[in-house]
């Protein structure tokens, strides 16, 4: 039997976070295939973490710079290794190397860590952000490093698609495009007529800069939205909200924190419009496919619809401008034509781009490809060989150098 180890960066959270449902589509996916799959990670375990032991997956937590991972992994003979983002390749990509050389490795990006971290910096310092300053970020060096190291890279936009092959001249051959999976055919969702529905929400951890960036940058948006609309509130979801974002809740004026959301989905089919302006970031958005999910039509930002919709219409209205982003809330809030049209825009879209059936086929496929002519493709990456030599793994030496360190400190 195909036994599949998967290296977490975190442990799966799919009620906290857009990552954390994606984990859980994958693993879905390799447990489907009747494969074997264990799930392993460094992180502490967390209160909203999901049972993997209901979804007949073993669940093992390793330690980071430390050498029991070589016996752990030697004993396995895994036949796949997945690690979640890149860090995890950083960590752990070396010894796999070393311990189960014939494992097909794939590298789930989650999206573009060097890309969200560019965005981030530029908006910190309130300049624009352009692609030399990603080009020349360390950290996008390392991230395409661990793309090369890798078999297998998914890839959840396809603008981030477009970015790899076009701009850092990664082969095709190495990655392939996973958005969200949705089962189209078991949706059982309770939707809500345009009457039935009130209020605007957004939802998104809080730990996320961007999504805490949302919150503040809504603090500017939302009194022009409640003048026009008085009787209007808006609920904020998200989990782990610090006490500086408790801090704003404000009933009188409809700013309201909720926090945790047990249930994403019903709390999202309950409002009539989801808001968010979403200033920086990478990869596609949870929030907004949820949306299209409960039939809840967006206003969004660029950045929040990127990789989303190709060349479809949205489900709602994209702005970059505050004044402009307030007022398509309150018309799409107001416009029950315009609403209804904005809802079959959503349905349209995840019959195009986000069906489970479809997308599990195509990944399969790829996978199986990958797998069957594993010899001959690392032959055609070159440069992944090349950065899996020895003179170039400076996150081996520095691991090795920490296990070190950490074992005389224990004498």
């Amino acid at each position: 039997m195909t036994q599949v180890l998967v290296i977490g960066y975190v442990w799966p959270e799919p009620n906290s976070s857009a990552a954390g449902t994606h984990m859980m589509s994958l693993l879905r996916f390799f447990r489907a295939q009747n494969w074997q799959v264990e799930f392993a990670s460094p992180a502490q375990q967390t209160e909203h973490m999901a049972d993997l032991s209901q979804e007949q997956i073993t669940c093992t937590p390793i330690t980071l710079n430390c050498s029991s991972f070589d016996e752990y992994i030697a004993r396995l003979k895994p036949d796949i290794v997945m690690f979640d983002r890149f860090m995890m390749e950083e960590q752990f990509g070396w010894r796999v190397d070393k311990f189960a050389p014939d494992a097909l490795k794939i590298l789930d990006t989650e999206d573009l860590q060097c890309l969200r971290n560019a965005r981030h910096a530029a908006h910190k310092a309130q300049q624009a952000f352009t692609l030399d300053t990603l080009l020349d970020s360390e950290l996008a060096k390392r991230e395409i490093a661990a793309i090369l190291r890798c078999d297998l890279s998914l890839i959840i936009s396809d603008y981030e698609l477009e970015l790899l092959t076009t701009q850092f001249g990664v082969s095709p051959e190495l990655l392939h495009h996973l958005p969200f999976m949705v089962d189209l055919n078991t949706l059982n969702i309770d939707v809500p007529g345009y009457h039935e529905r009130n209020h605007f929400m957004t939802i998104g951890n809080f730990r996320h800069a961007p999504n805490w960036d949302a919150v503040l940058y809504l603090q500017q948006i939302w009194p022009m939205i409640r003048k026009q609309l008085p009787d209007a509130e808006l609920h904020i979801y998200g989990s782990y909200p610090p006490p500086k974002a408790t801090a704003l809740h404000n009933p009188k004026t409809g700013f309201l924190i909720k926090g945790w959301a047990k249930d994403a989905l019903s709390v999202m089919a309950q409002s009539k419009v989801c808001l968010a302006p979403l200033r920086f970031g990478a990869g596609i958005k949870g929030k907004l496919l949820e949306a299209m999910i409960t039939q809840t039509p967006c206003v969004t930002t660029q950045i929040g619809a990127e990789g989303m919709h190709g060349d479809l219409p949205w489900h709602g209205a994209i702005s970059d401008c505050p004044e402009t982003f307030a007022a398509e809330a309150i018309d799409l809030y107001q416009d029950q034509a315009r609403y209804q049209q904005a809802q079959q825009n959503g349905q349209a879209l995840l019959r195009a781009r986000y069906d489970k059936c479809a997308l599990e086929v195509q990944l399969k496929q790829k996978v199986s490809d990958t797998l069957n002519n594993l010899t001959a493709h690392r032959r055609a990456n070159f440069t992944g060989s090349m950065l899996r030599h020895h003179t170039l793994r400076s996150t081996q030496y520095m691991s090795q150098w920490i296990e070190a360190k950490n074992a005389n400190k224990m004498r």
